[in-house]
């Protein structure tokens, strides 16, 4: 148990989870290295310093780098080929990355390490759990990564910090040199020895941090998104016998059916839907934006789930080169290839489009009278003095226009490097910035949808919702006001997005409707 009761999470020789590296990285749980850890490091640093005196090169150990490998490094130079291959990598440029996605990626190295693969020192490894700890976060630039080697210079900044060079921001958020911030912290600046630079930037551990904080981002907003559909359906009169479980199982994804227990949950008891359940209705089906939701919304779970297994097994890799062996070989590989993550992340920024694209249909519906069985135009209080929601959905469509943008593959790129050693690189890192980008966006689109559908439930009255979505409407009362003239909307969908982004929607729905899938 670390400071205010949070768990410390235990690297170790096999792999850690998703919940620990999310709790690391966003939650600044502490780390510790266990003992079986240690032990597995010092047996394959000693595989390491008996090659350090051999005549017959071995990469990364009394060789150079990449292209440069054929040269042979004499012994006194070696550990001046350790800090120049840093510094020489550290060569990050634009934006700071975000402080929790630096911390995955370090935590992310610190579990290769581990496993004793790498062969570096136990001390080096003990400098990441040290920094983790301290709450020191190496400045990281945008860009730097092709996804190829690793993901190289977002690793070497972090490396440069261990030795105590480059610019860090402290524990408070102020930037700080890296040799200042050590010495506040009380920890000694590690001298890399044969190989250890190389171990610490070949890495795919900042692409995985940042699969890893997504796939725990998209799980609760496709639950949430399944709340704003489920509030749209109910609020355009639309029927939810589509979502029968015998039905949907004449299809069975996985996620489209767990997309239609939640609707089928959600919509319980809605006095909205009852109103129209009967012989008088005419309506013979309702639009594909609301019939296929389970349809489009299972098809992003199942994506996320693929995603899943690839992040677990990515989780259960060493990823270095060269490698120590269990046999105590030290082997060249390509291990550190982005392909796998990389194209996961590209997957789930498609599916995010889709998402978010589908939900704003569903919003666009609301505001138009053709359509929206009875209401005002835009949903204003007096359409033509007031405009209503109409501004709100171009901001939602602005948005899916750039999710579409951002859903284009990056990992479909490749631009050789290293004096063609590096030929074929995989963009991995382009692809998970894309990704948490869209995430942001998709947070905004749902937050909209939601916002949208909860004065059109209130537009209804004295129809009743059902439990479910009148506690998420309920919640959302809380800050936002209901029906009325027009107001300033930019705070409100701030609002929205804030109750959707903390998870305080799904609360409310779950508090009604039970736990969603």
């Amino acid at each position: 148990m670390g400071l205010h009761g949070v768990m410390t999470v235990v690297v170790n020789v096999h792999a850690l989870s998703a919940e620990d590296v999310v709790a690391v990285a966003r939650h600044d749980a502490p780390v510790a290295l266990a003992p079986e850890a240690l032990k597995e490091i010092t047996r394959s640093r000693e595989v390491i310093e008996s090659l350090a005196e051999d005549v017959k090169p071995h990469y990364g150990v009394s060789t150079g780098f990449g292209a440069l490998a054929t040269r042979h490094i004499p012994t006194a130079l070696r550990a001046q080929l350790q800090r120049s291959l840093v510094r020489s990598h550290a060569a990050g440029s634009g934006p700071e990355v975000e402080r929790e996605v630096v911390r995955a990626l370090m935590l992310l190295r610190l579990s290769t390490l581990a496993t004793g693969r790498t062969g570096v020192r136990a001390e080096t490894a003990e400098a990441y759990a040290g920094l983790l700890n301290a709450g020191i976060t190496p400045v990281v630039h945008e860009y730097g990564s092709l996804g190829c080697s690793g993901d190289l210079a977002p690793l070497a900044h972090c490396a440069l910090a261990i030795m105590g060079e480059g610019t860090v921001r402290n524990a408070q958020g102020e930037l700080r040199p890296a040799a200042e911030a050590l010495a506040a912290a009380g920890l000694t600046p590690v001298v890399l020895q044969e190989k250890e630079g190389l171990a610490l930037i070949n890495g795919t551990d900042g692409m995985l941090g940042m699969l890893l904080l997504a796939a725990h981002d998209l799980r609760m907003l496709l639950r949430t998104a399944d709340i704003s559909a489920a509030m749209s359906v109910e609020g355009q009169l639309g029927t939810d016998a589509v979502f029968a479980a015998d039905l949907q199982a004449l299809r069975p994804h996985p996620g489209q059916a767990d997309s239609a227990a939640n609707l089928r949950a959600l919509l319980a008891g809605s006095g909205i839907v009852a109103s129209h359940r009967n012989p008088e209705c005419t309506r013979v089906q309702d639009a594909y934006s609301l019939r296929c939701t389970p349809q489009v919304h299972g098809t992003v779970r199942d994506t996320l789930a693929h995603a899943e297994l690839v992040a677990s097994r990515e989780l259960a890799s060493a990823v270095d080169n060269p490698v120590v062996t269990l046999d105590g070989r030290v082997e060249s590989n390509g291990n550190f290839h982005g392909a796998p993550v990389a194209a996961v992340l590209d997957f789930l920024a498609i599916s995010v489009a889709d998402l978010a694209s589908i939900a704003e249909r569903r919003t666009d519906r609301f505001l138009d009278v053709s359509r929206n069985h009875g209401l005002n135009a835009f949903l204003a209080d007096d359409p033509g003095v007031d405009s209503g929601h109409m501004i709100a959905q171009y901001t939602q469509a602005a948005i899916v226009s750039e999710l579409k943008r951002l859903a284009a593959p990056a990992s479909v790129d490749s631009i050789p490097s290293s004096a063609m050693q590096e030929d074929h690189v995989s963009m991995g890192w382009s692809a998970a910035r894309k990704l948490r980008r869209a995430v942001d966006g998709l947070t905004r689109v749902i937050a909209v949808e939601l916002y949208t559908a909860a004065r059109a439930l209130d537009l209804r009255a004295p129809l009743t919702p059902a439990p479910a979505t009148a506690a998420v409407r309920d919640g959302l009362r809380e800050t936002v006001e209901g029906p009325g003239t027009d107001r300033w909307l930019a705070p409100e969908i701030e609002e929205a997005v804030q109750y959707v982004a903390s998870g305080r929607a799904l609360a409310a729905a779950e508090s009604a409707a039970g736990r969603l899938v």
